[in-house]
């Protein structure tokens, strides 16, 4: 997938001049971009719509969503988008007429700040809570954390996902860790934040369950 979503700001403009007859013997215009991709920004409700502003940028574009049983909207309610709070949220979508097209949430927070994407092989991030653990890859490795115990690194590799799960297995020496992420909303009430995939790692036949989320 591709991490960055055009700038509202480019394509405003570009539907501008779309707009505009063309010049003779000009090429015809190329249709717009309509392929879903992760929006990084900052969002609010104001005066019964939703804006959404993409981190480093001034512009902003309203948001509409189009997912099929409107989850989207319903995770940001849940962080407190219809109580007018201020969120960093993180939508998969796309700009068209000046409204990002969100059909998926990947995470929001209330008052949380612009996040980087993935760097390198980062495709995924989970996470748990009673007991704490948490899964992220970086340098060609996927490493198993968990306070207090030592870290279990295993040579990455793409995940397999089929259609709205995506799972995995490692296995090195006598460690077994198999990974299942299954689209829906997660909430971690200890971070105040909702995540777009639920999560449970199994380590050994030990299951952990928390969240994750796309890089």
């Amino acid at each position: 997938m591709n991490r960055r979503l055009l700038s509202p700001t480019l394509v405003i403009v570009l539907s501008v001049l779309l707009a505009t007859p063309a010049l003779a013997n000009e090429p015809p215009a190329k249709p717009a971009d309509s392929s879903p991709k992760l929006a990084y920004g900052l969002m609010m409700k104001q005066g019964g719509k939703v804006l959404f502003s993409p981190c480093r940028d001034r512009s902003y574009v309203l948001v509409e969503d189009i997912s099929n049983d409107g989850r989207v909207f319903k995770g940001l309610n849940m962080v407190g988008l219809d109580a007018g709070k201020r969120l960093y949220a993180e939508l998969v979508g796309f700009v068209e007429n000046g409204f990002l097209k969100a059909s998926e949430l990947n995470q929001a927070r209330t008052e949380g700040r612009c996040q980087q994407p993935g760097e390198g092989d980062e495709a995924w991030r989970a996470g748990g809570n009673e007991p704490a653990w948490g899964v992220h890859q970086h340098a060609g490795r996927t490493v198993l954390k968990r306070p207090g115990k030592p870290d279990l690194s295993f040579p990455s590799a793409a995940f397999k996902r089929e259609s709205d799960t995506v799972t995995h297995e490692f296995v090195r020496d006598n460690q077994r860790l198999q990974l299942r992420f299954d689209r829906g909303l997660c909430r971690d009430t200890m971070a105040d934040t909702v995540f777009g995939w639920n999560a449970q790692v199994t380590l050994n036949g030990e299951a952990l369950k928390g969240c994750a989320w796309q890089r």
